[in-house]
């Protein structure tokens, strides 16, 4: 009796951990990482969300426009890092910075999972 009963549980676990998506709360995790990260570090130069509406430089697109108007807008920001002006204030853990730039600010330090999650968060700002 009790392999039977071992059965229909380990049976019941089984579909209940299929029925609930793989990575939901991993997902969630990382959006609001990224979120963080780009409150903290973006905002210098752009407007991120609702969070800084009056914020950014004028010079340098928000994060909604870019996500709005913009294609590739997911290719962008999973290689913001190399793509100008980036290059001379990013730095990323893991990945060389290129000597030849000299900072012209405060140099940003992130992770390559900021990066991701950053990139995470950035799809919510898609207007559907």
């Amino acid at each position: 009796m009790k392999s039977a009963t071992t059965t229909i549980i380990v049976s019941i676990v089984t579909l209940v951990s299929f029925s609930i998506p793989t990575g939901a709360v991993e997902d969630g995790q990382a959006i609001e990482n990224g979120k963080s990260v780009s409150e903290q570090q973006c905002s210098r130069c752009h407007v991120v969300g609702d969070y800084n509406p009056n914020g950014g430089i004028s010079s340098t697109p928000s994060f909604q426009l870019m996500v709005n108007a913009l294609d590739d807008y997911e290719e962008r920001f999973d290689t913001f890092y190399i793509r100008p002006p980036h290059p001379a204030v990013i730095v990323v853990e893991g990945i060389k910075k290129r000597d030849d730039l000299p900072f012209n600010a405060a140099p940003v330090k992130l992770t390559q999972k900021d990066v991701e999650n950053i990139a995470a968060f950035v799809k919510t700002l898609k207007n559907k």
